[in-house]
């Protein structure tokens, strides 16, 4: 009667978990953060032209809120929410000022320690970026003609404004005769063009950790590839099998090789999730149908076979559209260059490390609880995965719903 008290107790605690992780978590998955992407040239010596896309939304928002310009705030939202494209290129192009403002206070470059000049250059542009309306805003830096050396920085949509969280600004630059690409946040806001290789290094690799932590989405999907593998064998070659197909489709959708609409990303993202963890529920409920003695069923052993390999062939369809997903948070477009290559293999290193990390804590914890618990660690592992399971599935119909 104990055993069965605290088997019970383990399988409660074990849900009331799931479901306060996947009760906390948004409807995106990645929760409400923004990515701000920058693209810096020098035609001529003293002369910095800077490129900047930005969150459309959050761009009126934000401009409107600390400028104290509410027609834009007003005319801005009626155009995003009606998807006028025009409108909203309208509603820029009237509240210039603003605007261009609110960007220039937050985002400067800097040559040989004195601030560049900045100037607007043309009219905005509305962009799409996987289904979302960015704003193009150029500006044009006047800097001094010595200088051998640029810094930028940026503090756009910061934590403090409240609208959304981490926001990232991704750069591409080739100034100074130097050229490739960096990563900004609030901890490191500021690069130079003379920064050193474990800097470039180290930027990258945050970025690509941050991306895979923040990314509550691609998290499920592995803890359900762990709660589904009963030997480290197991866990080694679906691990394996997704990371291969993953790198394939990230570096060729971040070099611009391979378009994929989000609007099919996304909810496939999703779809991967509830089928993965679905498949662990199916193979405990085949085994269970054929044993009676739950003692059994918990040690016992999933061997390789043709369902095993199937299982692998299922992981490594759905890494490929996972790796369309990671390459999302650099859209970088620009061509294919040594120094570019170079970023996007150190930020896939970053989303390695941190899954490899997630691996090394959760699989031996339930490699424990299924040697000295089998029926525990059987139940453990049937919660979690349904739980992933049903997530996935509201996250899937939230997604093609547009919801």
């Amino acid at each position: 009667m104990f055993h069965v008290a605290r088997r019970r107790a383990c399988a409660v605690v074990a849900a009331v978990a799931v479901a306060v992780m996947l009760g906390a978590a948004p409807a995106l998955a990645h929760g409400f953060t923004s990515t701000v992407y920058v693209d810096l040239g020098s035609p001529g010596s003293g002369h910095v032209r800077s490129e900047i896309e930005l969150e459309y939304d959050l761009l009126v928002v934000s401009a409107a809120d600390a400028q104290g310009d509410d027609p834009l705030f007003r005319q801005g939202n009626t155009a995003w929410e009606n998807g006028d494209t025009p409108g909203q290129k309208a509603a820029l192009d009237a509240h210039a000022g603003s605007v261009v403002a609110y960007v220039t206070e937050r985002f400067g470059v800097t040559a040989g320690g004195e601030a560049c000049t900045p100037a607007r250059d043309g009219d905005f542009r509305i962009e799409q970026r996987e289904g979302v309306p960015y704003a193009l805003l150029v500006l044009d830096y006047r800097c001094p003609e010595a200088a051998q050396e640029h810094e930028v920085r940026s503090g756009l949509f910061p934590d403090a404004e409240g609208y959304v969280k981490g926001t990232k600004t991704v750069i591409t630059y080739d100034l100074d005769l130097v050229s490739g690409s960096a990563a900004l946040d609030a901890e490191h806001p500021a690069f130079s063009t003379r920064q050193s290789f474990a800097e470039r290094f180290w930027n990258f690799f945050r970025l690509g950790a941050e991306h895979l932590l923040t990314g509550l989405d691609h998290i499920l999907f592995l803890l359900a590839l762990i709660a589904g593998s009963r030997r480290l064998r197991e866990i080694v070659l679906a691990a394996t099998t997704f990371t291969l197909a993953h790198s394939v489709t990230f570096i060729l959708a971040a070099l611009g090789l391979v378009e994929v609409p989000a609007a099919f990303v996304e909810p496939v993202i999703a779809l991967s999730i509830a089928v993965v963890a679905g498949w662990h529920l199916w193979r405990l409920w085949r085994r269970r149908s054929h044993a009676t003695d739950l003692e059994s069923l918990g040690q016992g052993h999933f061997s390789l076979d043709r369902a095993g390999w199937t299982r692998l062939a299922v992981v490594f369809c759905f890494g490929l559209v996972h790796g369309l997903g990671f390459a999302s948070a650099l859209g970088i477009d620009q061509p294919l260059s040594w120094t570019l290559l170079w970023s996007l293999l150190v930020f896939n290193v970053g989303i390695e490390a941190v899954q490899l990390a997630v691996i090394a804590v959760v699989f031996p914890l339930l490699a424990v609880l299924r040697h000295r618990r089998p029926v525990a660690g059987l139940w453990a592992t049937g919660v979690i995965a349904a739980g992933v399971s049903a997530m996935g599935l509201v996250w899937f119909v939230q997604r093609v719903l547009g919801i």
